[in-house]
């Protein structure tokens, strides 16, 4: 059974691109039938949104009837926090640009996307140019086959799989903090799509030393595959995703583009039933050079309180084999750079929707107990509330 499903995958993978490649041609010369029947048919058309008007601005060119240049448009995120922390090893609280990325993005023959965007530093402008984060090809010969090359996201684990445009919480839990790479945007080559209820994302990438643009290629490489299934038409929700990750990672130790990790796994269930739902994971690594071995959890269920209001809790837990095998969050490191063996975060926040995920307005307090067993009063302790507004276009 499995030998055959395997073989109908693969398949399926083929005729798809198979198809793609043959499929250029009439695509490009226009196909006349299809034309002729779509104009009988009239769509009722929809009024549409204030926020669907106004986030077609940055689309300043689109064309879909043309057999080479389709679309133009610009994007980009500014992400801003405001953030409190109050900890048994100091406290500090003041307000920091986040995120701040502007790019565009290209649609040439229906299905040859052009993706390059840029990270700005504008609290501290010299230079405000910051690095380069996507900067990649994608073709998608069908649903079931997107080839992407170039500098682009590597997705593993729960939240690092998420862009940050559509976190539900103001950051991404410290479980793929310490497990998912310092540079999210790593150059390489990947091949992603859909075949029926399977999804799967595989790739190449280069995990050298880092440069503002496409990095260096000089200090190991590490693959990526990820295979998930949804079982949402079995149990009857919108969303049943059961997916497995998994990362092998040269061991360098001159690499700054990874983490000391060779091989990261993880295993990841989101559930979405309309009003209410939850994500859960469970992700280790084995570490190398003087990092440890590391394993966690995380559960993180949510409710739709309104159409525009949400409500999100999160539990994080983590442990290391060996002492300071576990490193802080973000904000926690702006007090101390401590790291311990045991980690334990609890994190309860309101999410207010103005205009979807491109347009909302974040807010959370967590509290984060870390302890390290190789010295005495070992112990770290913190209160943080954030508040952050989300932009993306």
């Amino acid at each position: 059974m499995t030998h055959h499903r395997s073989a109908s995958f693969a398949a399926a993978l083929t005729l798809c691109v198979a198809a793609g490649i043959t499929l250029t041609g009439p695509a490009l010369a226009g196909d006349t039938t299809s034309q002729v029947a779509s104009k009988d048919i009239v769509a009722p058309v929809e009024e549409k949104t204030w926020c669907e008007r106004l986030w077609e601005y940055p689309t300043i060119y689109k064309n879909n009837d043309s057999s080479f240049f389709n679309e133009f448009r610009f994007v980009g995120r500014a992400h801003f926090d405001v953030f409190t922390i109050d900890s048994d090893l100091g406290t500090d609280q003041d307000w920091i640009v986040r995120r701040t990325r502007f790019g565009a993005k290209a649609r040439f023959l229906h299905n040859l996307d052009l993706h390059v965007e840029m990270d700005f530093n504008l609290q501290n402008p010299r230079p405000a140019y910051s690095r380069l984060t996507d900067a990649y090809l994608a073709y998608k010969f069908c649903d079931a086959a997107k080839l992407t090359v170039g500098k682009q996201s590597v997705k593993f684990t729960l939240d690092g799989a998420t862009s940050s445009n559509e976190l539900i919480t103001i950051d991404r839990s410290n479980l793929s903090n310490n497990l998912w790479f310092p540079t999210e945007y790593i150059s390489g080559v990947s091949l992603s799509g859909k075949i029926g209820q399977w999804q799967y994302n595989g790739g190449y990438f280069s995990g050298g030393t880092e440069t503002k643009e496409f990095g260096n290629f000089d200090e190991g490489h590490f693959g990526l595959l990820t295979l998930g299934y949804d079982f949402n038409k079995l149990l009857g929700v919108k969303k049943a995703l059961l997916r497995a990750d998994y990362v092998y990672n040269d061991r360098n130790l001159e690499s700054n583009a990874t983490r000391p990790f060779e091989n990261i796994g993880a295993l990841v269930f989101q559930l979405d039933n309309g009003p209410w739902g939850f994500s859960a994971e469970v992700a280790g690594g084995t570490g190398y050079g003087t990092q440890s071995d590391v394993w966690g959890v995380t559960i993180m269920p949510w409710y739709n309180i309104t159409k525009n209001l949400q409500a999100v809790l999160r539990y994080n837990y983590m442990e290391s084999e060996d002492p300071r095998g576990v490193r802080l969050a973000r904000y926690d490191t702006f007090v101390t750079n401590k790291r311990g063996n045991e980690y334990q975060e609890i994190y309860g926040g309101l999410n207010y929707f103005v205009c979807g995920h491109r347009l909302k307005v974040q807010t959370g307090v967590s509290y984060v107990m870390l302890d390290d067993t190789s010295v005495e009063k070992g112990e770290y302790h913190a209160w943080q509330w954030t508040t952050g507004l989300r932009i993306s276009f």
